[in-house]
């Protein structure tokens, strides 16, 4: 699925009652019989006609009707976008994308965006799914070093309200979840992709953590397929970058995993090495 602009020559506006029919195929073409119905914005396609090609139609291997009218049909979506970053490398106009519909009367847009191919793979740009990966990997024990833990989503810290923590035997883990979208370099996941002071206080707050004795963890979950290792995006956010050095000098673990995302499923997968 992807977003087109609207193409200029569309037909005009039709009435709701009404139903337009097209021969695609012409009439009286044997062969070639493709109809389409169209009413209420939506459009019914009957049959696919196609026919073989005549002995002087050399080169051509099947005759089809012409379909420049379904492309000539689609029109603009504006979908709810679960992301508050830059969204850089992925908010790419013709990029192919996932949409998901919704049929609750209050909201304003029926559509969100879920997934973005970016270099042949799906990226998941949804940073409200990214907790719920993330959760179903701590419970299922695909985590290293954080499998048989208790796990309780949002505990109040400081001034902050980590994504999880998690109890085993008398020890306490504050998990930081950050979604990965951007690569700063070939095969190099990064964060930030826009500057991030919320995620500056995490650090702090992360850091304080290990001082109170905690055992505290920045987890980054990487959503694209081609990173192999994980750095901090210095270049965006130096600051950030900074803080993530000093906070794992200060006792703090930092995990990186990558996501296998397809059409049907997000899940936790590969981890990979942290650069800093």
């Amino acid at each position: 699925m992807t977003i087109s602009e609207t193409n200029q020559n569309s037909p005009a506006p039709q009435h709701p009652d009404t139903v337009r029919i097209l021969p695609l195929g012409g009439l009286g073409e044997i062969g070639l019989n493709m109809m389409t119905f169209e009413t209420n914005g939506q459009m019914l396609i009957v049959d696919c006609g196609l026919m073989f090609p005549e002995a002087y139609m050399l080169g051509i291997d099947l005759v089809i009707p012409d379909i420049s009218t379904l492309s000539d049909r689609q029109t603009p979506v504006t979908a709810h976008t679960a992301n508050t970053g830059s969204m850089q490398q992925c908010a790419v106009p013709g990029a192919g994308v996932l949409l998901s519909p919704s049929n609750n009367p209050k909201r304003k847009l029926k559509y969100s965006w879920e997934l973005v191919r970016v270099n042949g793979s799906w990226v998941d740009i949804n940073t409200q799914r990214a907790n719920r990966v993330v959760e179903e990997a701590l419970r299922q024990g695909w985590i290293d070093g954080l499998t048989g833990y208790e796990v309780t989503p949002e505990f109040r810290f400081g001034e902050s309200r980590l994504d999880f923590m998690l109890e085993k035997g008398g020890e306490r883990v504050l998990l930081e979840v950050k979604n990965v979208t951007l690569c700063c370099r070939p095969g190099v996941a990064c964060f930030p992709d826009a500057v991030t002071v919320r995620g500056q206080k995490h650090l702090r707050e992360l850091a304080a953590a290990v001082e109170q004795g905690y055992r505290a963890v920045i987890f980054f979950l990487v959503q694209r397929g081609e990173a192999e290792t994980f750095a901090p995006a210095d270049e965006i956010d130096y600051e950030y970058g900074r803080l993530l050095r000093w906070a794992v000098g200060s006792g703090v673990e930092a995990l990186a995993y990558r996501t296998v995302v397809t059409p049907e499923e997000v899940k936790v997968g590969k981890r990979l090495a942290v650069s800093l």
